[in-house]
């Protein structure tokens, strides 16, 4: 329940309130007045039932002072003497339980104990005040039924408040964290994107660019070129930071909160889907960060087999990855070499480097392979990486329908 719709109830709570409690309690006092009670007597008693009603009033936007009204109302009818019985059974006298209810759903918890505490206080002085003034050959359990009586409706309304109060507190907890949930699974997505398609893309130009600047002849175009390679891996380093801000916000890793498609994120609402990407789309991958210094070979073997979407998924950005990190963290002339093997209960996806001239220096490592290990885990599969001394071995095994 939201707080306009808890405004909302008490707003509809106390003028009911004023309206049932208000005529039976007038009622009330013409009948003590026929039965011998004092004008006195019944006008401090009408003052009081109406500062409850006061309270009641408060209590909507000013809890504690509302509170504070109806204590002292029920203080000056537990000291007015009527006769045979005590004035805090008022019918008005309801107000007060309808406070502390709305006091203890607001305030902190050792506030609201504190309020009981009053509350309980009060009870127990009005009932040894009752007790006092009675009058001969009234029975002696009427008292502690009374107070009794008194006891459980405060004690268990306010019980009712405390549990309600901690309904309302787990339900924005819970909303808190699907919130929360949901920017982290937005911004995971956003920073899975930017790497699979944005950072591939900057480390093929670039590549592309330093094999035009090796094979051009003429010194200017190549120093040219150079300069544009360079503002390129600028721009690669400040899109990883970005991306590195972006992992870090998210709880429980890079990939916290990613999503797979066709699933849930928590809380029940639908995840974003994905732009389906197929294996059909390798070859030309392959293609597009070929270069004079860049050999990038492709070969598949044995029969394809069907795959879920996120195994797919998982296959073409396995693929991607093994590429851009020997394209950005080699120096050419480099081969890379890209397997696909099927078989009828998995496909086993291989990118092989050459190790190229040397590694280039600096940049630190991405966080590209935990995004992959996340892919490939949340597909059923597995990701090795071997580091050997002729270069990188990145592989995947994932599971077809057939052997999922």
């Amino acid at each position: 329940m939201t707080a306009a719709e808890r405004r909302s109830m008490w707003a509809v709570a106390t003028p009911v309130a004023h309206v049932v409690l208000a005529p039976l309690t007038v009622i009330t006092l013409v009948g003590v007045l026929h039965l011998g009670g004092g004008l006195w007597q019944i006008l401090l008693a009408a003052a009081a039932a109406g500062l409850l009603h006061v309270g009641a009033s408060l209590a909507g936007r000013r809890p504690w002072a509302g509170y504070g009204c109806a204590a002292v109302a029920m203080l000056v009818l537990a000291v007015t003497p009527f006769p045979g019985w005590s004035p805090s059974v008022l019918p008005s006298a309801a107000c007060f339980p309808l406070v502390l209810w709305r006091l203890t759903t607001l305030v902190p918890v050792r506030s609201a104990v504190a309020a009981l505490a009053v509350a309980v206080t009060g009870i127990v002085f009005t009932e040894l005040v009752t007790w006092a003034r009675s009058l001969p050959g009234v029975p002696g359990w009427t008292r502690p039924a009374e107070g009794g009586l008194l006891m459980l409706v405060v004690v268990s309304g306010w019980l009712a408040a405390l549990a309600a109060r901690r309904r309302r507190e787990a339900g924005l907890r819970a909303e808190r964290e699907r919130l929360a949930a949901a920017v982290a699974g937005e911004r995971a997505g956003i920073r899975r994107d930017l790497h699979d398609v944005i950072a591939h893309t900057v480390t093929v130009m670039v590549a592309r660019i330093e094999a035009a600047a090796v094979t051009t002849t003429d010194p200017a175009t190549r120093r040219e070129l150079g300069d544009i390679a360079e503002t390129g891996r600028d721009a690669h380093q400040g899109l990883r930071a970005m991306l590195s801000t972006l992992g870090r916000a998210a709880p429980g890793g890079p990939e916290a909160g990613a999503t797979e498609p066709g699933g849930t994120e928590p809380g029940g609402d639908p995840r974003p889907r994905e732009v389906p990407i197929s294996i059909d789309a390798i070859p030309a991958l392959m293609a597009s960060a070929a270069s004079p210094l860049h050999a990038v070979t492709y070969a598949e073997t044995g029969e394809r087999r069907p795959l879920s979407l996120s195994a797919e998924v998982a296959v073409v950005r396995t693929v991607q990855e093994g590429v851009t990190n020997a394209l950005r963290h080699l120096e050419p002339p480099v081969e890379v070499a890209v397997r696909l093997h099927w078989s009828p209960a998995e496909v086993t996806v291989e990118v092989r480097d050459d190790g190229g001239r040397t590694r280039r220096g600096g940049g630190g490592p991405g966080t590209g392979l935990m995004g992959i290990r996340e892919r490939v885990h949340n597909a059923g599969g597995t990701l090795s990486v071997d580091d050997g001394d002729d270069g990188w071995v990145l592989r995947a095994r994932l599971p077809t329908k057939e052997g999922a």
